[in-house]
């Protein structure tokens, strides 16, 4: 074989070796990022003004992994509402939740549970003086992001 053969072979071993090797993981670990649940969810239909109404939801959220957690943010989404601003019928908007409509935990270590609350889930407006009868069918609390602590 000659030189250039030679170095040609150990640089594109070298090259493999270094695009390799960091793809490799000590699996000895685990990597846990967390699991926090909501559970004792209640939603309630709260009066705005004199013909619009909103629903608020109240809860608990547990940690259940392995690890603390922090900057929880819990949120909910109406399924069955929607997308558009009307009457006799829940709606709902796809922009960007605001701070009344999402709660943030700011630490949960592993088994604490605590309480949330958020509000304007979902809106009715109505032109009589009658009260929505129901809420909407499909409403859902997700925590939306958490960090894990190290």
């Amino acid at each position: 074989m000659g030189l250039a053969n030679r170095f040609f072979f150990v640089f594109s071993c070298l090259l493999i070796v270094c695009f390799c090797l960091p793809g490799c993981k000590d699996t000895s670990k685990v990597e846990n990022a967390g699991k926090v649940i909501a559970h004792d969810v209640e939603y309630s239909i709260r009066q705005t003004h004199k013909n619009s109404y909103v629903v608020d939801v109240v809860g608990k959220i547990r940690n259940i992994g392995d690890v603390d957690v922090k900057k929880v943010v819990v949120t909910g989404f109406c399924k069955s509402c929607v997308l558009e601003f009307t009457g006799h019928r829940w709606f709902t908007s796809d922009i960007e939740k605001t701070d009344n409509q999402k709660d943030i935990i700011s630490y949960l270590s592993v088994g604490a549970e605590e309480k949330f609350s958020f509000e304007e889930v979902a809106f009715y407006i109505t032109h009589e003086k009658n009260p929505p009868e129901n809420l909407p069918e499909n409403i859902e609390v997700v925590i939306t992001s958490f960090e894990a602590v190290d």
